[in-house]
């Protein structure tokens, strides 16, 4: 099974300079344990999207380029601010980094194992989110499943799959935390959405991985996709792909399989939506859709 790679974006130079920009960004600071209501209704939006090439809309018909608003697009960052526009202000910051990955620890893993990162959340778009910004939509993890099951192919596993596996997702679960917190210290008053992942065993472009393939994408997506969840005991609420069962419908993908199509970033912007206008979230413990391959 190949799993998609980064494309390649002319974006190095900016993420380096960036990255020279935001030093001592405070990242450290405590989480909030106290939810923050949504923007109220008719009140200014100052929406930041922190995320890799979904906030660009890789495979929807309008890709926009990196860290622009980019009106038109048709991912579910610039679908979402449309929509809220309809009755709301809204000014948009799409720090988005096709390639990206959550931590630095799992971009050197990825490095190791060949694939082309030029950035990851914490250092290269956290510390950019401005100080007003009411609402963050936080969508991280399919970048960092590949590349661990990138890493677990080329042998860095040995023979405790599950194990690195464990390891490895701990240390995202903390480096969400770390993500979480340095939001926070930036933007006290926003209201944050983290989207968990899909069983990425389900998704098309797993479907013809080896049965140990899949397994080890489902340890690894389920294991982070409840990393994500833990965040809602931080303030933040969770969209949850994961135990969606629309979210699998394969006529809602572009034609790599990983990656969603018009129809699957509308959908996504709509899920979010719901939430940033009022709707409760509450993402199961426990699925059929965590379990679609037999488990390691």
């Amino acid at each position: 099974m190949r799993t998609p790679r980064p494309l390649a974006h002319a974006i190095s130079v900016a993420i380096v300079a960036l990255g020279m920009a935001g030093c001592g960004s405070g990242a450290d600071s405590p989480t909030s344990p106290t939810p923050i209501a949504p923007p109220a209704a008719n009140a200014p939006i100052r929406y930041t999207a922190v995320g890799a090439s979904d906030a660009n809309g890789v495979g929807a018909t309008v890709v926009c380029a990196p860290f622009t608003a980019c009106d038109n697009g048709t991912g579910y960052v610039p679908v979402l601010a449309r929509q809220l526009r309809s009755s709301h202000d809204v000014t948009l910051v799409n720090l988005g980094i096709p390639g990206a990955v959550l931590s630095p620890a799992i971009q050197a893993i990825a490095k190791a194992s060949g694939r082309d990162v030029v950035g990851n959340f914490i250092d290269q778009e956290m510390p950019f989110i401005p100080t007003n910004t009411t609402l963050a939509t936080v969508f991280g993890g399919g970048n960092d499943a590949n590349a661990l099951a990138d890493a677990i192919l080329r042998g860095a596993a040995g023979g405790d799959v599950k194990g690195y596996i464990t390891t490895h997702v701990a240390a995202f679960g903390l480096d969400y935390d770390r993500l979480i917190r340095g939001i926070r210290s930036r933007a006290a008053d926003a209201f944050i959405i983290v989207i968990n992942l899909p069983n990425l065993a389900a998704l098309p472009y797993a479907s013809g991985g080896t049965i140990q393939q899949r397994q080890t994408l489902q340890q690894i997506a389920v294991g982070m996709s409840r990393e994500a969840n833990r965040q809602a005991g931080t303030g933040v609420v969770v969209v949850d792909l994961m135990c969606d069962a629309q979210v699998y419908d394969a006529s809602r993908f572009s034609s790599d399989g990983f990656h969603p199509n018009d129809a699957g970033y509308a959908y996504l912007a709509q899920r979010v939506q719901a939430l940033v206008n009022g709707a409760s979230s509450s993402p199961p413990s426990t699925c059929g859709q965590m379990a679609v391959v037999p488990a390691l």
